[in-house]
């Protein structure tokens, strides 16, 4: 019986095995730099903006259990709770952000 190392899940030594690297390598993003997220900060700044009410700008960047907590505090405080939408929007437009897996957006 063969048990995988640490850092490992092919069983093998990763120095020595090609088919160790290959499984750990994180996918490829064709067209984008790596490290780079395929989502846009002028879009997640923009749906922010004019949909912040529904949380839609954190919904597009991944960001699930903010998006819904938005929308949550906007239906609870009868709308009121948008202007969070309106200010992350806005912030997201100056600073930038990062998507749901820790990539920042590209602009």
């Amino acid at each position: 019986m063969i048990v995988p190392l640490s850092g490992c899940r092919c069983g093998q030594d990763a120095s020595r095995s090609i088919w160790c690297r290959v499984m750990t390598t994180p996918p490829y993003q064709p067209g984008y730099p790596q490290g780079v997220s395929d989502k846009s900060k002028v879009v997640a700044g923009i749906l922010g903006i004019l949909l912040g009410f529904f949380g839609a700008g954190r919904f597009y960047m991944g960001h699930t259990k903010i998006g819904v907590l938005q929308l949550v505090v906007s239906v609870c405080t009868f709308g009121l709770g948008s202007l969070w939408g309106l200010i992350d929007g806005i912030l997201i437009l100056v600073n930038g952000g990062v998507d749901g897996q820790g990539r920042p957006l590209r602009d």
